[in-house]
C-alpha cells in the first residue's frame, strides 16, 4: 500500500524558487505514482510585493489553511508530512503554529527549505525558542551542502538531506544551441579564440531574469552597464520579471538618469514561450544577487546554454564552475560585473565554450527527472525511519 505524504507547499501565485518546485512536486507524475499525495498551498501573496505584509485577507487564509491542515490530518493521518518552511519573517511564525498541529497528530516532518536566515535571528530568545521548537525532531532538506551552517545550531547533520533543485528541459534537443566551432578547423577555433573572426551585426543580448528585488543586484547591474556604454562597448540588457520593492516606474527612472535608455528595457513578466524565446534569444545570463540561496533561474540558464556572471552566494558555487561555466565578480561591485560581463561580450568563443559546459552540466545534474527521483528516495529513506 502506498504511504500516506501530506504536501504543504508553495504553488503560484507569486513564481519563484520555491513556488515553481512546489509546482514541480505537485505536477510530478514519479512522485504522485509512489505515494498517496494530498496538497495544501502554505502562499497567502498574489504577487511578490505582497510578500511580507500582513493583511486581513492573509489572516483569513491562514485560519482557512490551517483548517485544511486539521481536516486533513483527522480523515487521514499521513505517515509523513513534508513542508516548504519559511524560516524568517511572519511567515514562519505562521508556519509554526502549523507544525504544533503537526506535533499534536504526532506526524513525522521533513522541512524543505528554499530560503535561509535563521542564523540571522537565533539570538533573539523567542525566535530561539521557534526555532528549538520546529526543528525538534524533524528532517530537513537543504539545497545545498553550504547552506547547512544557517541551521546548524537546531539540526544535527545527520537529520539533513541535500537536493539540489531541477528543472524540466524546455529546449528540445533539436533547438540545443550548436556551436559554430564545433566543426571547425583547429585554425578557424583559433580565430575564434583570438576574436578575429567578425563579430555578428546584433549586439550581444545581457538577459536579466528575476523580481525587480534589489537584493538580486538589479541596481549593481544597471551600474555596470553604464560603466560599459563609457567604454563604447555594444549590448543591449533586458530585465523581465516581475515588480517586487522596485517598481517599473522606478526601475525606468533609473535608466533615464543614467543615460541607457537605448541599451537597456525592462520586458515585464514572461512566461511559457515567451520566457523561453527571451533565454534563447540572449547571449549572456547575468544575476548579481546577494541574497539568495538556489537560484532556479541559473539552472534554466544553463539548460539554455547560457554563459553565467553572478556572485558567491548561498549554494550558487555547487551550479556555477567559475571560469568554466561562468564567472564569479564580488557582491555589490559593479566594476568588477562590467569587466567580466566585457570579457563576454567580446569573446563569442568564450560565451559558446562556457555554455556547453553548462548545459552538460545541467543534463548530469539538474534535470527534472534527476531532481524527482532524489525527492523520491528521501521521503521513503525518512518514512521507513524508526
Amino acid at each position: 500500500m502506498k504511504k500516506k505524504i501530506l504536501f504543504l507547499l508553495h504553488i503560484p501565485p507569486p513564481v519563484h524558487g520555491s513556488s515553481i518546485v512546489g509546482l514541480f512536486i505537485k505536477e510530478s507524475v514519479l512522485i504522485n505514482e509512489e505515494f498517496n499525495c494530498s496538497y495544501i498551498n502554505l502562499l497567502a501573496s498574489q504577487n511578490v510585493a505582497e510578500s511580507g505584509v500582513v493583511s486581513f485577507g492573509k489572516i483569513l487564509g491562514f485560519l482557512r489553511t490551517f483548517y485544511q491542515v486539521f481536516i486533513s490530518l483527522l480523515r487521514n493521518r499521513p505517515q509523513l508530512c513534508y513542508m516548504a518552511l519559511s524560516t524568517t519573517g511572519t511567515a514562519f511564525f505562521k508556519d509554526s503554529i502549523l507544525i504544533a498541529l503537526l506535533k499534536v497528530f504526532r506526524v513525522k516532518r521533513i522541512y524543505h527549505l528554499h530560503n535561509k536566515g535563521v542564523s540571522q535571528y537565533e539570538y533573539k530568545t523567542f525566535n530561539n525558542f521557534c526555532y528549538n521548537f520546529v526543528f525538534r525532531n524533524s528532517e530537513v532538506i537543504v539545497l545545498s551542502e553550504k547552506l547547512y551552517p544557517d541551521i546548524q545550531s537546531y539540526v544535527p547533520f545527520q537529520k539533513v538531506y541535500i537536493c539540489p533543485n531541477g528543472v524540466n528541459d524546455e529546449v528540445p534537443k533539436a533547438q540545443v544551441r550548436s556551436f559554430a566551432y564545433e566543426n571547425s578547423s583547429e585554425d578557424e577555433q583559433i580565430s575564434l579564440m583570438d576574436n578575429k573572426l567578425p563579430l555578428p551585426k546584433k549586439n550581444t543580448q545581457i538577459l536579466f531574469l528575476s523580481n525587480l528585488i534589489e537584493s538580486k543586484g538589479v541596481f549593481i547591474l544597471i551600474d555596470a552597464c553604464s560603466l560599459l556604454v563609457k567604454k563604447g562597448i555594444r549590448f543591449e540588457c533586458v530585465f523581465i520579471g516581475g515588480e517586487g520593492n522596485i517598481s517599473a516606474s522606478q526601475f525606468n527612472e533609473k535608466i533615464n538618469k543614467s543615460g541607457l535608455k537605448d541599451y537597456v528595457s525592462y520586458k515585464g513578466k514572461k512566461f511559457g514561450e515567451e520566457k523561453n524565446s527571451a533565454f534563447q534569444e540572449a547571449d549572456i545570463f547575468v544575476f548579481p544577487t546577494y541574497e539568495d540561496c538556489f537560484p532556479l533561474v541559473l539552472v534554466e540558464s544553463m539548460s539554455h546554454s547560457l554563459p553565467i556572471v553572478t556572485t558567491f552566494e548561498g549554494g550558487i558555487s555547487d551550479i556555477v564552475e567559475d571560469g568554466i561555466t561562468g564567472f564569479f565578480v564580488p557582491q555589490k561591485n559593479a566594476e568588477e560585473l562590467a569587466e567580466k560581463l566585457e570579457i563576454l561580450i567580446l569573446d563569442s568563443y568564450l560565451r559558446q565554450k562556457m555554455g556547453k559546459a553548462g548545459r552538460k552540466k545541467y543534463e548530469q545534474n539538474f534535470t527534472l527527472e534527476i531532481f524527482q527521483n532524489r525527492m523520491i528516495d528521501i521521503l521513503k529513506d525518512v518514512i521507513e525511519k524508526d
